[in-house]
Parts: C-alpha cells; structure tokens; sequence
C-alpha cells in the first residue's frame, strides 16, 4: 500500500511539473511572438507616449508620427513595419501574422512567405499573398486610399469587389470626386494638358505675327498683302 501511494505522489509530481513546463514555455513563445522593436525618427508616440529607438513594442499597439517624422517596426523574420509622417496605424502581430488598421497616413509593409499580413483603411482591405514575400505600401488620402505593390502580389478588397495589385502595379479604392478633400499629388495624377488643335495653332500663329509687327518697325508690305519682316539691325 504504501508502495502504491508513494508512486501515485511520484507520478502526480511528475504530471504537474510536466504540465508547469508546457505552460511555461507556452507563456514564454506567446511573449516573444508578441513583440518587437521600434526605431523612430522625429516625433513618434506609441499608445500615447513618446517613443525612443530600439525600446520594444507589443502587439496591439497604436503609433502615431507626426511631420518629418516616421518609425519602423522590426518584427525579426516575420517582417517588418515603416511608419510615414503624420500616419496613425494601430499595429498587432504574431510569428505568423501581421493585421494592421491605417487610420491616416501612409505606411511600407514587407512580409515574409507563409506570413498572412492585412492592413484596413476607411475605404479597403488590403490581403497580402501569403505563400509569397511582399513588400507594398498602403497610403489614406481624404477620400481614397492607394496601394502600390513593390515585389509579392496583394488583393484591394472594396466592398464585394477584389481586385489583386500585382508587383509594379497600383490601385485606388474610395471616392475620388468626393468634394472638401485637397486634390491628389501623387506623381501622373493630374490631366494631361492638351495643346494640340487647330484652335491653338491659329493663336500661336496669331501671337508670332504680333511679336514681329512689334518688333520690326520698318516692315514692308508687298502689293498681294504679305508682310516683310525686316530685321531692326538693318
């Protein structure tokens, strides 16, 4: 009997240290997968409070730049977070994902393959291609939001519609005549101006004709109505 009791507390120990270790080495990777670190440049605070280069920073948290000012999130091999001026992005991770909420501003995701990155602004979704590495950017305007893709291939999700952004390509999601918003800056964003036309051609004409009648004022007219234009060295 007392044989029997004596390897029941052994075997109840072992269990329980057993247990005590999984758990703990459970608590340990859940904590590093949680975190990373930052490096800020100018003014940055991270969930309210100022920021500093190379402190550690946990899943969950808001960061916000202010101007001339940016951060990066370095989250080791499972990618990494660049945070432009004046940007508000809420960040949260793991060793396995990245989901991210841009409320303004603009912000540079890279991935690693098997990483499932997603990134939410007022007007999309942005779903980064998880068997592949990725690098694209993601940047809120008043009333849109573009998303260039860099290398990788990532899916702009507008409501019911999916429209995928392969690398070199970009693309645009919201309202863009949405009134009270400053116009777009962004490089080719502005129409072309047209100069081509007959009626262009007939003012250039008419402004080069004017110029000479002014400038030569020894012109000659001949008898069929043409003018003669005489140089004012003469």
């Amino acid at each position: 009997m007392l044989g029997k009791n004596c390897f029941r507390k052994i075997t109840t120990s072992l269990t329980a240290a057993a247990v005590l270790c999984v758990y703990s080495m459970v608590g340990l990777a859940a904590t590093k997968d949680l975190t990373g670190e930052i490096t800020v440049t100018g003014q940055v605070s991270v969930n309210g409070q100022t920021a500093v280069s190379n402190s550690t920073i946990v899943s969950g948290s808001t960061i916000v730049t202010g101007a001339d000012s940016s951060a990066v999130i370095s989250l080791g091999k499972t990618g990494r977070i660049e945070v432009m001026a004046d940007s508000n992005f809420v960040l949260n991770f793991s060793d396995s994902g990245i989901v991210g909420i841009l409320d303004s501003g603009k912000a540079r995701i890279s991935d690693a393959s098997g990483v499932a990155t997603t990134i939410t602004t007022k007007d999309t979704t942005v779903i980064a291609d998880s068997a592949q590495a990725n690098n694209f950017v993601v940047e809120v305007e008043c009333s849109h939001t573009h998303v260039d893709t860099t290398a990788g291939l990532v899916t702009m999700r507008e409501g019911s519609s999916d429209k995928q952004v392969a690398a070199g390509t970009s693309a645009t999601a919201g309202n863009l005549s949405q009134t009270g918003c400053k116009p777009c800056l962004r490089p080719n964003s502005a129409p072309p101006v047209r100069l081509a036309g007959w009626p262009w051609l007939i003012l250039a004409a008419a402004g080069v004709a004017g110029v000479a009648i002014l400038l030569g004022g020894n012109n000659e007219v001949t008898p069929n109505g043409q003018v003669i234009i005489v140089s004012p060295t003469r």
